[in-house]
């Protein structure tokens, strides 16, 4: 099982950083429940590396620059920025079983208590 997690960017955005930051926080109780957690942007590897070292995440940073894993989790989307219209990433995470196949989904997820509420939910997949 694990955590994969979408978000639109590595600095673009306060929301991505503070995710990012409420699952850094949990992140040794998710990994004693058996759950590693994944996030996925399109940024770079390279830009990656920088956003993880900055804010101290200890899980991996995938990069998507393709766009394949949107595609296959759907969460490309059509965003207004600002006035400007854009083709985003939906901020998301899933839940995959073993399997690989998703147990839980959150699109759209809310920003404050997001990592909690993922937490939350791990203990009642078992």
């Amino acid at each position: 099982a694990r955590i994969i997690g979408f978000v639109l960017a590595d600095f673009l955005t306060m929301i991505g950083i503070l995710v990012g930051i409420q699952f850094r926080d949990l992140y040794q109780q998710f990994q004693a429940a058996g759950y590693p957690i994944f996030g996925v942007s399109r940024d770079s590897l390279d830009s990656h590396e920088k956003f993880k070292r900055k804010m101290g995440l200890p899980f991996e940073l995938l990069s998507d620059t393709d766009e394949k894993a949107c595609g296959v989790f759907g969460v490309m989307k059509m965003k207004n920025m600002y006035g400007k219209h854009a083709r985003g990433i939906a901020r998301s995470t899933f839940i995959l079983g073993r399997n690989g196949g998703i147990v839980k989904e959150w699109r759209g997820a809310k920003i404050f208590g997001h990592a909690q509420a993922v937490m939350g939910d791990t203990g009642t997949l078992g």
